[in-house]
């Protein structure tokens, strides 16, 4: 955008909001110029912190009238790029917007606006014994419009499914400005599934400002173990093992020895280093139906060759056991500075396949290439740890990161499991997909944003060359093409 254009629209985006919610000094802009995937850095124009759906339309208006591009923002934990202005323009965060509306115990339904934290809605929910289910690790920062648009999952995805089968209802602010709202109260299977295009598009067809979720019950009985295997490819069969017996259990976790170590350094919590893996099982349910999958859970274990396993005792050790999974990919920065986080997936069958090829193609571009699994429903994350300053080894883990992405589509999987397309893999969507579904894609988008505005340049492939069409020179299009 020319100076001029940017200080007139900065002008009327103070009107709407408050000149402290219009953020435009170099300073400003570059706290937003990524999401948690950082290879790829692109400052906006401008930041404007909304605090209400009606300021949220009087943005995007405004966007419209300058022609300008905009990409809505939450707490930035995503980790595919979703967040990043590629083309510039406005980044619209939504923290502001982080008001709990309703917690309706009798029709276990939450009411939220976009910038609520993932966990504040089960805090909230917590004195009437329900809680929202959707887990991923940053929960404690990631928002429900980041929830949304991402369909996040997490540990107890394998259980309770995906954002979208929590999800009732979202209030959606159109790339023209307009309002409308997709699903309701009431279940609805006599019209389109708008709510299920709108849950994981990222952002693309429109900004989601309230959401209405579905909550849980809490279980009453939760067992949690931690076992221990001498290699991963032993604990990923004793997971498909265990899927096999009939058990399906609320959440089956997995690190890898470099993980693992990484944690035990971080937290002296006495894990055991010489281990191969760790593995978390969690069961909930009837206290009979747990009595029996444990035994089953337990002998699977032995006859994969389990170096020890252990049942938290009680709340304090199971919060501890999760408290090492999940700040696994922080005490990574132990090693290196730098972390590429991906997100396969494959099915379960094949985890012991997967795990073997990828140690072959970290070892193919002398990378250390740290696993974290959802085990249970084969979603892989593969963290490639580097040092941004070194472009050749940045070079290696983005090439070593798209095989890896190509060995899961190979083994009959795809490109993401809930961290989302973004920009990270937008040049792999033909991997997974056809020509024909990629332009199906792009009528839907062309549907809902003519003038592609709304967070251009995410999930569908567009460009022919980088730096098109006003893009921001990227890294990755540096290394991978020359540009």
């Amino acid at each position: 955008m020319p100076g001029t254009a940017i200080s007139a629209l900065a002008e009327e985006l103070v009107r709407v909001v408050g000149k402290k919610y219009v953020l435009s000094t170099p300073s400003s802009l570059a706290l937003y110029e990524c999401d948690a995937e950082t290879m790829d850095v692109a400052r906006p124009d401008l930041v404007v912190l909304p605090r209400s759906t009606l300021e949220v339309q009087r943005v995007v208006e405004l966007a419209n009238k300058f022609s300008v591009p905009f990409t809505a923002r939450g707490a930035a934990t995503g980790l595919s790029g979703g967040a990043t202005t590629i083309y510039g323009g406005l980044s619209i965060v939504l923290t502001r917007m982080n008001r709990i509306l309703s917690i309706d115990p009798k029709d276990m339904v939450a009411q939220a606006e976009a910038g609520v934290t993932n966990l504040a809605v089960s805090h909230a929910a917590a004195p009437y014994g329900l809680y929202f289910a959707p887990d991923p690790s940053s929960q404690s920062a990631s928002t429900i419009g980041g929830n949304l648009a991402e369909n996040s999952g997490g540990p107890h995805t394998l259980k309770y499914g995906m954002t979208v089968h929590h999800v009732l209802s979202t209030k959606v602010v159109l790339p023209d400005g307009s309002l409308t709202v997709f699903g309701g109260r009431a279940k609805d299977k006599i019209s389109l599934d708008l709510l299920g295009l709108m849950v994981g598009s990222e952002g693309t067809l429109g900004i989601a400002t309230e959401a209405s979720v579905r909550l849980l019950p809490k279980s009453r009985f939760v067992e949690t173990m931690l076992a221990y295997f001498p290699s991963v490819a032993t604990g990923g069969q004793a997971v498909s093992d265990i899927v096999a017996h009939g058990v399906v259990p609320a959440a089956m976790e997995m690190i890898d020895s470099v993980t693992l170590n990484a944690v035990e350094d971080y937290l002296h919590m006495g894990l055991n280093r010489a281990a191969g893996c760790l593995l978390v099982v969690e069961l909930d349910g009837p206290s009979e139906s747990i009595h029996v999958q444990r035994q089953i859970v337990e002998l699977v274990a032995k006859e994969n060759a389990a170096l020890s396993l252990n049942w938290a005792k009680d709340e304090k050790e199971r919060a501890l056991i999760w408290k090492a999974r999940k700040t696994s990919f922080g005490a990574l920065g132990r090693i290196a500075p730098h972390g590429y986080v991906l997100d396969g997936v494959i099915p379960r069958s094949k985890l012991k396949e997967a795990i073997e090829r990828i140690a072959e193609i970290g070892e193919k571009h002398k990378l250390t290439i740290a696993n974290v699994y959802h085990a249970g429903d084969g979603n892989l994350h593969p963290c490639l740890l580097y040092h941004r300053e070194n472009e050749d080894e940045v070079q290696r883990v983005m090439l070593a990161g798209r095989q890896i992405l190509e060995l899961c589509v190979d083994l009959g999987g795809t490109l993401s499991g809930e961290h989302g397309i973004g920009i990270e893999k937008v040049h792999e969507m033909p991997m997974a997909f056809s020509a024909h579904d990629l332009e199906a894609m792009t009528w839907i988008k062309k549907a809902f944003d003519p003038r592609s505005i709304c967070n251009p340049g995410k999930i569908i492939p567009q460009l022919k060359s980088c730096g098109e069409s006003g893009m921001r020179p990227l890294l990755r299009h540096k290394l991978l093409t020359g540009c």
